[in-house]
């Protein structure tokens, strides 16, 4: 329900007849799934991470011993995309199982006096800002089924209460559907406005990575539901490594100066740090997992909402940033831990996509899916557990939609053309993309234009092979338009008087 139980009543007053009977009859269809027992379930959604981050997946400076501790201990996912380039629209649909083009919220969540963009040739739609209270989240799936849910940490998917990034008051995690938890920014530089202007300075000693409040509470949830009859859902978003990029442990700022090449701006450095924090945090969750006996039976998850920042994330070789939906936009980090059911030890190269997580972890938790509700994500469980993928499972198109320019402001200012391992903000303009089997196209409104890239032979999107293969390019791009007019996308339009 989309509140605690102590407000179920009220909650109920402000639900329309059907939706209230969607969530009944899923509760009254919830059971296990057959051959295990449920799990408990701990989501972690960094902010930011680029694919390449990880040492475990191929960072040639960056110490991330407890997610590759985890990786070893699980499957890691080389070709696991994010949802959106961009963070919003990449959270709403991780909570929803609904792509963003069909949910209307392809950008961040912007206040109705938002400063207006940079005029263009064409005109973005208008922004988002409230995820409807009618869509169904997880919690809203998985709570009906017998779990205890809680959410710690960066919602971003509606209107700010109180300040930058604080949760809605009616469009929060504790309306829709999660029954505990709390917005807290924790050791993240988002909170150092809280703190005296001595302890935003203070440097930390070697060693030390800084308590973190918002570890610390997802732990004391940990703690209060260990012995429970019934499973828990845990939802931690972080807010590392997303700017500003700061960190108080200035030996570990040490640290990555010395490492990085000569030359490298220091930001870098900051921002390697920030990782490492990330990891840091990372590890106390796990330990406290292991140390309450729960580990064996809990699914753990980990991703990024996006690709990584290009002024401080090597996302090479994958071409782009975040922003954009070459492949550095799009594809994450994603390791998956659940002993005896995902292989440990494992690296797969199936694809998948951040729509999937609600089909998935329904099927996990043996939860029923709201009915009436069309869902983009598919339950990509068994390919989790490490079955062969069919010819279809190999072959799944996957779409993505950003019809808006970025930077929003300052946009002369960016580089004009998007890069590997540039190391800038480039222009990103309004674009969209479909991705089958071996192939890629990706479609730009000004002109018009279509890309097409073989991926498997140019992972860096670097040989555009439109006009060398037209056929494959005609097909893919009538599936592209077909697949957003059924999602019922939102264009760009001409401006008016430009230029």
């Amino acid at each position: 329900m989309k509140q605690g139980p102590q407000r179920l009543l009220g909650s109920i007053a402000t639900m329309t007849l059907a939706r209230a009977l969607v969530l009944f009859v899923a509760g009254l269809c919830a059971g296990a799934s057959p051959g295990f027992a449920r799990p408990n379930i701990v989501f972690i959604l960094a902010d930011d991470l680029g694919w390449r981050d990880l040492r475990c997946y191929g960072s040639e400076w960056h110490d991330t011993p407890n997610l590759d501790r985890l990786a070893r201990e699980g499957t890691r996912f080389t070709h696991g995309y994010a949802a959106a380039p961009i963070c919003s629209a990449s959270r709403v649909a991780l909570l929803t199982g609904r792509s963003p083009a069909r949910l209307g919220f392809e950008f961040v969540t912007k206040e109705p006096n938002a400063k207006p963009p940079d005029r263009h040739a064409l005109t973005p739609p208008p922004y988002p800002l409230n995820l409807p209270l009618e869509e169904i989240t997880l919690a809203e799936v998985l709570g009906p089924a017998g779990y205890t849910t809680g959410y710690f940490g960066k919602w971003h998917v509606s209107q700010h209460t109180g300040g930058y990034l604080g949760w809605s008051a009616t469009h929060g995690p504790l309306q829709q559907g999660f029954v505990e938890g709390e917005q807290e920014f924790g050791s993240h530089p988002y909170g150092d406005a809280a703190l005296s202007p001595k302890a935003r300075t203070a440097k930390l000693p070697a060693g030390d990575y800084g308590r973190d409040a918002l570890t610390e509470k997802a732990v004391a949830f940990l703690r209060a539901h260990r012995s429970d009859a019934k499973p828990f859902y845990l939802h931690l978003a972080h807010y590392y490594v997303h700017t500003p990029i700061r960190s108080r442990a200035a030996w570990l700022v040490e640290k990555y100066a010395a490492r990085l090449p000569a030359g490298t701006d220091l930001r870098r450095a900051v921002y390697g740090a920030m990782v490492e924090t990330l990891d840091h945090l990372v590890g106390d969750l796990l330990r406290v997992l292991d140390e309450l006996g729960l580990a064996h039976n809990t699914l753990v998850v980990f991703t990024s909402d996006n690709g990584g920042h290009p002024e401080f994330a090597a996302n090479g070789p994958l071409r782009g940033s975040k922003w954009n939906v070459y492949e550095g936009g799009l594809r994450v980090p994603w390791i998956v831990r659940w002993p005896g059911h995902v292989p440990a030890g494992a690296t797969s190269d199936v694809p998948f996509i951040g729509t999937d997580l609600l089909p998935t972890l329904a099927a996990a938790a043996g939860a029923s899916l709201p009915r009436g509700v069309t869902l983009d994500g598919r339950n990509v469980l068994p390919l989790w557990t490490g079955t062969k993928p069919t010819a279809a499972e190999a072959g799944r198109a996957f779409v993505w939609h950003f019809p808006y320019y970025h930077p929003e402001t300052g946009y002369a200012q960016a580089l004009a053309k998007i890069g590997v391992n540039d190391f800038a903000v480039s222009q990103t303009r309004p674009q969209s993309t479909l991705h089958a089997g071996d192939w890629k196209l990706v479609h730009f409104y000004e002109d018009d234009r279509d890309e097409l890239y073989r991926l498997s032979a140019d992972a860096s999107e670097q040989t555009d092979l439109a006009v060398r293969e037209p056929a494959v390019a005609r097909d893919l791009r009538r599936r592209l338009d077909e697949e957003l007019r059924i999602q019922g996308a939102r264009f760009p339009t001409v401006t008016t008087g430009f230029p």
